[in-house]
């Protein structure tokens, strides 16, 4: 930093050079920009899709906005934040991925101008934290207050979080899907609380997204082990976890064992023969007859010979089951894990009405249905005719559920169709006129920031962005707080009327992370890089 003093004797420095601190500030606004220009046009019922490569030769279809910018690979410092970003939105909403990073560059823009009018960072930063809290207020006072028995505006939210997504089509079919999905798993004790993870989504290739169903129980994307016997369905079934291996012990160590003859040779294999049987009849005698078995690393789970004797037993055996996979089928049979065969009880198996293997055009999976006192967990099996199509129908699917559960958290409603931008830039707008200085120039171009929304939208479905957005401004002017874009007819409506209605939550949540990104960009004045 070059600093020329008056003369040798002077205190205070007469001239600073900050214009490497103004450079790297424009740096770095200008990198998150040009990230949040990158998404822009997947913003929206009409927005496009990016086709994704990466270096493994994978390709990924998507227009969900945390996606994108995960798989994108983002180098300057600064425009990693915005990728941060949208990954908060993703855990805190699920929805609205792209918008935010939309707000956030469009919010930097207009500190980029304030900038070379000569405003400091800090006052535009405080102007921006008063922004925030100023709309969250507003937002909620233009919310409807929704209840989780009103399941109809529960599937609209759902649906409009998925019209936007690759898969919209199939909206009407995957909405109340989770709808009900999301209230299986709401626990009466704790309502304000749902936990995603007691929803598992198994993805299975072939059929089309239509054929995708939720089940009351639990699927398992592997066919039944079956060595002899083509034992396939099991009605009462008394089920048992098993996290121990139904194979002959092994030494501890790596050893090799010598057999001199033939007689010690039968002597071990009947020894083996033995220890299996001896555990498949304890197994038996409680009753059970289906085995979930834990995937195992030390030896194999199951032998062939295992195999032979739970067929003879009628025993039904599903083995390789993933270890992470444990807590969510015991929560859901309602059972214990069972960690050695000293231990094998009755009192510890789950039970249910029926356990089948189900054909699947080529493939098949394994149902366990009519499940007694089962746990609050659902399942859903995603269908879809190729890999991309899986993947984005699960990835639609998981936001989707996301939104439900918004509204099972903050029980309010919001209209979409860039509605609550415009009210908010109206209302921060007539708000930025009270305010004295700086303060109130700053509010103002916020205010103009947040019409990008709209405005955006608009472009996207190929409308006239210009005059939509003086139409929507007119309108909230005359007071129509929920005016709003529909770009299926490709004017202004009504967009409550219109069932275009998200979560409050995704909305506050998307302007305070987003001005809370921008004041972070703001504050920095300089990078040092440490090797």
């Amino acid at each position: 930093m070059a600093a020329i003093q008056s003369s040798p004797y002077s205190k205070t420095e007469s001239y600073v050079d900050n214009k490497r601190k103004d450079d790297i500030r424009m740096a770095n606004i200008n990198a998150a920009r040009s990230v949040a220009d990158a998404v822009r046009t997947s913003l929206g019922p009409k927005g496009m899709d990016k086709m994704i490569s990466t270096a493994s030769g994978e390709v990924i279809i998507t227009n969900d906005g945390a996606t994108i910018l995960n798989k994108m690979e983002v180098l300057q410092p600064a425009a990693k934040f915005l990728v941060e970003l949208s990954k908060s939105q993703d855990i805190v909403a699920g929805d609205g991925t792209t918008t935010v990073v939309v707000i956030a560059g469009a919010l930097l823009k207009q500190c980029q101008t304030l900038l070379s009018a000569g405003v400091h960072p800090t006052v535009i930063s405080e102007a921006l934290h008063k922004v925030s809290l100023k709309s969250i207020d507003v937002l909620t006072a233009m919310s409807v207050p929704v209840e989780l028995s009103d399941r109809e505006s529960l599937i609209k939210s759902a649906s409009t979080s998925l019209n936007s997504k690759v898969v919209s089509q199939y909206s009407s079919l995957l909405a109340p899907l989770a709808v009900d999905a999301v209230l299986n798993v709401v626990d009466p004790v704790k309502p304000d609380l749902v936990d995603l993870r007691d929803v598992k989504i198994v993805k299975k290739l072939g059929g089309t997204v239509d054929d995708t169903e939720l089940v009351k129980g639990l699927v398992f994307d592997k066919k039944v082990s079956h060595a002899s016997g083509r034992l396939t369905r099991v009605e009462n079934a008394k089920i048992g976890v098993i996290q121990f291996q139904i194979s002959p012990p092994k030494t501890d160590i790596e050893q090799s064992i010598v057999v001199s003859d033939y007689t010690q040779m039968d002597r071990i294999l009947k020894e083996e023969r033995n220890y299996i049987l001896g555990m498949i009849k304890k197994i038996k005698a409680t009753g059970c007859n289906v085995l979930l078995i834990q995937k195992s690393i030390l030896r194999d789970a199951v032998t062939e010979l295992s195999l032979h004797y739970l067929a003879k037993a009628k025993i039904l055996v599903v083995k390789d089951v993933e270890r992470d996979e444990i807590e969510f089928i015991t929560k859901t049979l309602n059972c214990l894990p069972i960690a050695n065969i000293e231990h094998f009880r009755a009192e510890k198996l789950g039970f249910a009405d029926l356990v089948e293997e189900v054909s699947l055009g080529e493939r098949k999976i394994v149902k366990i249905t009519g499940i007694k006192e089962m746990g609050r967990t659902t399942t859903v099996l995603v269908r879809g005719s190729n890999q991309l199509v899986l993947d984005e129908a699960e990835r639609s699917l998981h936001d989707a559920l996301c939104v439900v559960r918004c509204l099972v958290n903050k029980k309010f409603l919001i209209a979409g169709g860039g509605a609550p931008e415009i009210e908010l830039s109206r209302q921060l707008g007539a708000w930025a006129k009270v305010l004295q200085g700086m303060e109130g120039y700053c509010v103002k171009s916020f205010a103009e920031a947040l019409e990008v929304i709209p405005y955006t939208l608009a472009e996207n479905a190929g409308l006239n962005p210009i005059l939509i957005v003086t139409e929507l401004r007119n309108r909230h002017a005359q007071g129509e707080i929920n005016a709003g874009i529909n770009v299926r007819k490709g004017q202004i409506t009504n967009i409550l009327e219109e069932n275009v209605v998200q979560p409050l939550l995704v909305s506050t949540s998307a302007i305070s992370l987003a001005t809370e990104c921008v004041r972070m960009i703001l504050k920095i004045d300089d990078i040092v890089t440490v090797r």
